[in-house]
């Protein structure tokens, strides 16, 4: 058998681990749950919406990348790819777990009622089936990410398993439901300093994607002014004075009396009121705020050893006094815009 251009033993052709390890029991289980979801849904359970299309939407696409993810595992056909494996894997995994636990929040909210619908009650007990394999899946991506994530004391094989490479992926995908409820008839176009505050979201969703496909694509050295771990800690302080700006400026130009109203109007239609998209914009660009500012914190202290390029991984964690000195200088400048 040939695998880029190499003869592989018989006893390689499959990789054992990528069934028997803990690890690939973890992938089974994603694997076997998207499967039970998508069919559930499609037999019987039905969707309907935006809601229902996001849902089937994340489920399907959850479940090709991980069919895809355990196939190239199983054969070691990875190795063809110019990607960091590990990097790739972890960040799937916790893109799913999000996706995943919005899809199981999402779901049974517009489609799981007490009573039976028209439909009867078995369209009722297959949704809540449904909410029930959902709910699994989400925990066994969630365990991926917890048998991949790094540990204090252990060699960090790729930054997206520390800490900081795993809240990349919670600041982009909060990004995205910013970028939802602005598109939601949220009125930004109003204000120029609305208008600002797109521009910091979009921003910092470009340099999170950046970063991360940097680390995936194994483009770190590309960046050649500076370490890859400096460009990193740049674009996270960078990132975090944007959105402390933004955190403030939305809700003065949303909800203040002179720009816009305090209060949710009562002629507002439910699902489609410009002031819950508002809300949701501001309330998600404060948990991003403090996302990025635990990002930066964290990013001062990783030690990250690259099993490719060790001259160009994170190097280790500064001295104590370095680390202290660089958490005052950062709370002296955010508190003193």
């Amino acid at each position: 058998m040939l695998s880029c251009g190499r003869l592989l033993p018989p006893e390689r052709w499959i990789y054992a681990g990528a069934l028997c390890s803990t690890l690939g029991g973890a992938r089974v289980c994603q694997l076997a749950m998207g499967c039970a979801v998508i069919a559930m849904v499609t037999h019987s359970a039905g969707y309907s919406g935006s809601q229902g299309v996001f849902c089937m939407a994340a489920w399907c696409c959850c479940f090709a990348v991980s069919a895809a993810i355990f196939f190239l595992d199983a054969t070691r056909l990875y190795s063809c790819l110019r990607v960091s494996w590990d990097n790739l894997t972890v960040t799937w995994a916790a893109c799913a777990t999000l996706m995943y636990v919005t899809a199981s929040v999402v779901y049974p909210l517009f489609f799981v009622r007490s009573e039976c619908p028209y439909e009867g009650c078995e369209v009722r007990d297959f949704r809540i089936a449904v909410t029930v394999c959902s709910i699994l899946g989400t925990l066994a991506y969630g365990a991926e990410v917890a048998l991949c994530r790094a540990r204090p004391g252990h060699i960090v094989v790729g930054y997206m398993a520390t800490v900081p490479g795993l809240l990349k992926v919670v600041q982009a995908f909060i990004a995205c439901v910013i970028f939802g409820a602005l598109a939601n008839g949220s009125q930004f176009s109003r204000y120029a300093a609305t208008i600002y505050c797109v521009v910091v979201y979009a921003s910092c969703f470009a340099l999170t994607a950046l970063v991360v496909l940097m680390t995936v694509c194994k483009r770190t050295k590309t960046v050649r002014c500076m370490p890859f771990d400096r460009f990193v800690v740049v674009c996270t302080f960078l990132e975090v004075l944007l959105y402390l700006s933004a955190s403030v400026v939305w809700p003065v130009f949303c909800f203040d009396s002179k720009y816009g109203s305090p209060w949710r109007p009562s002629s507002c239609p439910q699902g489609k009121c410009p002031w819950d998209s508002k809300v949701v914009v501001a309330v998600f660009s404060c948990v991003n705020f403090g996302l990025y500012l635990t990002d930066l914190l964290y990013s001062q202290r990783i030690r990250f050893v690259s099993s490719r390029v060790p001259t160009n991984s994170v190097s280790g964690a500064p001295d104590t006094f370095y680390f202290f000195y660089e958490c005052i200088f950062c709370f002296y400048f955010i508190y003193n815009l």
